[in-house]
């Protein structure tokens, strides 16, 4: 046995010397522990290496099951301790030294200051789709401090996904999007409150669910889903910014009728024939433009939520990523909308 432990010293040195991580130190010292027990299953009885290492192979399993279990145990309790975990919130409505230095870089800007972030960490967003434009949205929105966050989606993350949805990782291929999504935001800022809608928008429901958010965002990929959206925030008064892609361009734009400017409707008063709007997976989509997009999504709600700046209501954004072009077109509200026709001011941007 004392060779034994004196080789896994050894071992364990030199990997310290190299700067092997644990991981690699702790498999080298299970190889040897591999080969002591094959040694005695092979190796005739009385063989000196047999001698040498304790003289039975049963005493060198028990030891190697006892390190398993206290390893499985130990690899339990810190998975169980990380989900029973609560987010660090502090008890009273002051951020903790902790959320301090996290936002360090936000407040010391004058139009977001501590104020700003504390409406930031007040706020609740929701997120429709936790895709290509809803990943990177979703991961600065986090970043940012937004204190709720709502997360849609009715998909399951696929290796075609990984491309471009960034906040999916390959050991979440087969999950639910939504779960993926939540862990990541999870990981990313333990302050977040993270609300997960593993189902379709449809029926009524939606207006409900929409209601408890101060602004939607819209990453989704079909026009269903579009009008249905934007039929329920218009209802609610919520300011909705929708993004969508194709291939090399982006565009984006924020709709809020209810403060003057269109509604998605006005702007596209009926889906497009299937050959002029093909999808992602029939069209395909640069990896990188997703990011910029949803991105550019996030700070919109960003923005809007800090009263900073000048958002793009009246107005969309639209990038070519492959000329590096961008340029930002005006769009006006439309009496006749059947959604919110009613609720325009006076038909201008």
């Amino acid at each position: 046995m004392i060779l034994v432990g004196t080789v896994c010293a050894v071992l364990w040195g030199i990997g310290w010397a190299m700067g092997a991580p644990n991981r690699q130190r702790w498999g080298m010292i299970a190889a040897v522990f591999v080969g002591v027990i094959l040694a005695h299953l092979i190796l005739p009885a009385g063989h000196p290496l047999r001698q040498n290492t304790g003289g039975s192979w049963e005493l060198w399993a028990i030891i190697a099951a006892f390190v398993a279990i206290i390893w499985i145990y130990r690899l339990g309790l810190r998975r169980l301790r990380s989900r029973a975990a609560p987010p660090v919130r502090p008890a009273d409505d002051a951020m903790s030294e902790a959320e301090l230095e996290r936002y360090a870089r936000h407040i010391v800007m004058p139009e977001i200051g501590g104020a700003g972030q504390m409406r930031l960490r007040g706020a609740k967003v929701l997120v429709i789709g936790a895709g290509g434009l809803g990943a990177p949205a979703l991961q600065y929105l986090a970043a940012a401090g937004v204190g709720t966050i709502g997360v849609v989606d009715d998909d399951t993350v696929a290796a075609s996904n990984l491309q471009r949805q960034v906040i999916h990782r390959d050991a979440d291929i087969g999950r639910a999007k939504v779960t993926s999504a939540a862990r990541a935001i999870g990981e990313l800022n333990p302050y977040v409150a993270v609300n997960s809608y593993n189902h379709r928008l449809t029926g009524e429901s939606v207006e409900e669910l929409i209601g408890q958010y101060d602004i939607v965002l819209d990453g989704t990929d079909n026009f269903e889903t579009r009008y249905v959206v934007n039929a329920a925030c218009v209802a609610r008064a919520k300011p909705l910014v929708s993004g969508a892609l194709s291939q090399w361009e982006g565009q984006l734009a924020l709709f809020d009728p209810a403060r003057s400017g269109p509604c998605y409707q006005c702007v596209f008063p009926s889906a497009p024939k299937p050959e002029l709007a093909p999808s992602c997976a029939q069209a395909g989509v640069f990896a990188a433009l997703p990011g910029i997009i949803g991105s550019l999504m996030a700070a919109e709600a960003l923005k809007y939520l800090l009263g900073a700046g000048r958002p793009l209501r009246g107005q969309m954004a639209i990038y070519n990523v492959l000329d590096a072009q961008n340029r930002v077109i005006k769009t006006k509200p439309r009496a006749d909308c059947p959604i919110c026709g009613a609720n325009s001011s006076d038909g201008k941007s």
